[in-house]
Formats: C-alpha cells, sequence, structure tokens
C-alpha cells in the first residue's frame, strides 16, 4: 500500500545524485520504521504513466521513541524518468507515494566483524548498515570497501568520512577509484575477482568476518563474491543486493521456454484470492495486474524482489533472479515478475 509523503530537504551529493528527506506524519511512523539496509518503493505519474522505482534508505535505523528518518540516495540514470525527475524538478513540499520499507538485505545489529565491498550508488543500503550497526553496538567492527569512478562522483562522502571520525576503532575504511589516481590508498582500477583476491586477505581474516555484504553492479558484485567463495567464505555468511544489471552475461537468464496452453493462475494477495487466465508470453506478475492493481511490484527486472510470492503449487520457470537468496528458492519463493507457467495450473502466495 502507497502512502504520500512530503519531501522535507534535498541535498545535492555529486553532479548526478541527490539525498531526498521524505517526512512521516506521526500515525504512519510504526509503518515506515525501517531496518538497516531496507529499501522504499516509490511512484509518480508522469503524463498519466505510473513510474515505480526502488531506492534504498541511507539513514541509521531509529528505534522507539524517536520518530523515523526516511533518507534516500538518488543517482541519476540515463534515461530514467523518476530519477531525472527527482535531479531536475522534485522540490522540497511535493508530495511523493512510497509504500513501506522492504528487503532482506539487512544486518540486524549485534556483536561481531563484518565488512561491505560495495560500487557506486551501492554505499546507500550500507551506510545504514554501518552507522546502525556501529551507533547500537559497541562490540562490532565493520570495514568499508568502495569503489567508485572519480572522488567526485562519490556519493556520501561527508557522512563516511564522519564514521570514520566517531569510531576510529572500529570503522575501517579503503578506497579503490577506477578512473582517477589518489595521492593515498588504492592504485586506480577496477575491483575485479583477481584484484580482490589478493586485497582482501591482506585487510582481513576473511573467512572469519561473521557477514559480507556486497551492493552496486552486478559485475562487482559477481566478482567479490567469486573472490570471497575463493578464499573459503561460506556462503550463508555473503549477502548481497544488485543495483545495476546492463552488465549481467546470458548466462544470468535461463532459456525461455514455451507455457502450457491455456495455463491459470490463482493467487492470494492481502487474503483474497481469485483464478485467471495467464495470456500467451505475460508474467504471472502481469497476470495478476490485470485484474489486481494492488499487486506488489517496483523494478519488473528481476532485481528488487518487491514481487517476491510463495509458490504453493504447479511450477514455473523464472528467467532471471537477482534478488532471492539460494534458501528462499529452495523453500519454494519465485519472483512473479519474472515467473512463467510450466505446469497447466500454478498458484501464488504473496502473503507469505
Amino acid at each position: 500500500m502507497f502512502h504520500p509523503l512530503r519531501v522535507h530537504a534535498i541535498e545535492r551529493l555529486t553532479d548526478d545524485s541527490v539525498a531526498v528527506t521524505l517526512a512521516v506524519p506521526p500515525e504512519l511512523c510504526d509503518t515506515f520504521r525501517h531496518k538497516p539496509g531496507q529499501h522504499l518503493n516509490v511512484r509518480y505519474t508522469v503524463d498519466g504513466e505510473e513510474i515505480r522505482r526502488s531506492y534504498s534508505i541511507c539513514s541509521p535505523a531509529t528505534g522507539e521513541p524517536a520518530g523515523p528518518v526516511l533518507r534516500v540516495g538518488i543517482r541519476l540514470v540515463h534515461g530514467g524518468a523518476f530519477s531525472t525527475y527527482a535531479l531536475k524538478e522534485l522540490s522540497v513540499g511535493d508530495m511523493v507515494e512510497a509504500m513501506p520499507p522492504m528487503g532482506r538485505f539487512v544486518l540486524v545489529p549485534r556483536p561481531g566483524r563484518f565488512a561491505a565491498i560495495v560500487g557506486g550508488s551501492g554505499i546507500t543500503p550500507v551506510l545504514s548498515i554501518a552507522a546502525t550497526l556501529l551507533e547500537r553496538e559497541p562490540d562490532a567492527v565493520f570495514c568499508l570497501i568502495r569503489s567508485d569512478r572519480t572522488a567526485g562522483s562519490t556519493m556520501f562522502l561527508d557522512e563516511v568520512a564522519d564514521l570514520k571520525d566517531r569510531y576510529p576503532d572500529r570503522f575501517q575504511l579503503v578506497t579503490a577509484l577506477s578512473r582517477e589516481e589518489q595521492q593515498a590508498g588504492l592504485p586506480s582500477g577496477r575491483l575485479d575477482r583477481e584484484r580482490l583476491g589478493r586485497l582482501l586477505p591482506a585487510l582481513l581474516p576473511v573467512a572469519e568476518l561473521d557477514g559480507w555484504y556486497l551492493c552496486g553492479p552486478f559485475g562487482l558484485v559477481q566478482a567479490a563474491e567469486g573472490a570471497l567463495r575463493d578464499l573459503g567464505v561460506d556462503r550463508t555468511r555473503i549477502h548481497q543486493e544488485i543495483f545495476h544489471v546492463d552488465d549481467a552475461p546470458d548466462s544470468a537468464t535461463r532459456p525461455r521456454s514455451e507455457a502450457p496452453a491455456h495455463s491459470r493462475l490463482t493467487a492470494t494477495l492481502d487474503g483474497r484470492s481469485g483464478t485467471w487466465p495467464v495470456q500467451e508470453g505475460e508474467s504471472l506478475l502481469e497476470t495478476v495486474l490485470r485484474s489486481r492493481s494492488d499487486a506488489p511490484y517496483a523494478c519488473k527486472g528481476g532485481v528488487c524482489g518487491t514481487c517476491r510470492a510463495f509458490l504453493v503449487s504447479g511450477e514455473v520457470r523464472m528467467d532471471r533472479n537477482f534478488a532471492l537468496e539460494p534458501e528462499e528458492t529452495d523453500e519454494g519463493y519465485v519472483l512473479a515478475c519474472q515467473s512463467h507457467p510450466a505446469t497447466p495450473e500454478v498458484e501464488l502466495d504473496f502473503d507469505r
């Protein structure tokens, strides 16, 4: 369910990114209290077309009695309707519709040693994770390894510097720039699998850390996961969220197959169930949306996980999946926006 929220502040971070703070009215404080690492799905109508996008919350998670602070980072995407609007037209006092915070790329504060590898705007949820962890848990330490093109394109420079000043013994920062030399730190260049494989053991006891958080473009996240697995890190300690999949190889998607003729979908959403025929070529999410406009979705690209649903019966094939962990797919969860029927009857439950 979407709620109208007023824009409280807009801060320019770089030439192509802003931080937008949304005011939460008292009656919605519980609804919009987020966990560190979660995101907001927002929508806006442009020329009669509804646009939905997902943006991570960068502000630390707050507990009662303090009200929630919803500050999201938005980077301009070439051809992106909402990001273009946010950077060029959005003003303080405007209304933005948003769903309650969601997402499973979270770290609930606890003692331990944690690290993150991020690229570009992938810093956004990790900033919330690190700030919340260090503030709430005195027995936790955090290492942030971040990759950006240039110093001028780096989001949240001041916020990360503040963490270094406030927690000098518990927060470690390593910066790599791919297109610019630094006076100190790592030589310029991309953080690929081979380079990370050499760098990480020099920084940390890699396999002993309690959790690794990877966020950013598909190429960086894939390289970081591969390097960590090479270094003996158990898969259950690796958590990832992908922001961009333009560079995903063809192997990241499954080959298409013909759906059974006359397939039917039964779906439960907000306690109400319905059954509809699946039209040729459409995803199961599209089938539901023809009759239920309140079906949850944002990116429709298999990235955000908003349309996650439990497969009650039948079989489906997913074109691609960049949002669900292997444990979730093993339990029976699918992405409705990427799922097509593989049996004549399929049943989904969006409420589980």
